[in-house]
């Protein structure tokens, strides 16, 4: 009995080296992938800054051309682009944002009638290493 019981016990040799090398395989999966979900959520969370950022700025100028008088010669006069006052503050201030290579643009489209204007705001920025550019418009309309 006893030489069988050695012959049981050399053949198991090595059996809990290998469950310890399975489960520290098993670990290191767990943790590479709890790294991987963490630069995830860091990168969606930079984005969803940028995309709050760039609300907040168009708003920006949506309420300034909703405080002066509205109407379509004051509105193009102030804020047309580029060489309007309200739009060279205004996109001062979205150069200084911290959006990272943004550009901003604003356009005007008479309505039907000279009392209505609508405007349109397009900005733009392109987060470091992204490949495409991701946009913001607002459009607004004024009477």
């Amino acid at each position: 009995m006893n030489k069988r019981t050695h012959h049981h016990r050399h053949r198991q040799a090595g059996v809990m080296l290998l469950e310890a090398l399975v489960a520290i395989l098993i670990f290191s999966l767990g943790v590479l992938s709890i790294i991987q979900l963490q630069a995830v959520s860091i990168k969606q969370a930079s984005s969803a800054e940028y995309r709050s950022t760039a609300a907040l700025l168009a708003n920006d100028l949506i309420s300034r051309m909703w405080a002066s008088d509205k109407t379509a010669t004051t509105l193009q006069t102030t804020f047309a682009s580029p060489s309007g006052t309200g739009y060279t503050q205004w996109l001062s201030s979205v150069q200084n944002s911290g959006l990272p290579n943004v550009t901003a643009k604003l356009q005007f489209a008479n309505g039907v009638t000279a009392n209505v204007s609508q405007a349109t705001i397009t900005i733009t920025w392109k987060a470091p290493g992204d490949t495409d550019s991701h946009n913001y418009t607002a459009v607004a309309q004024f009477r």
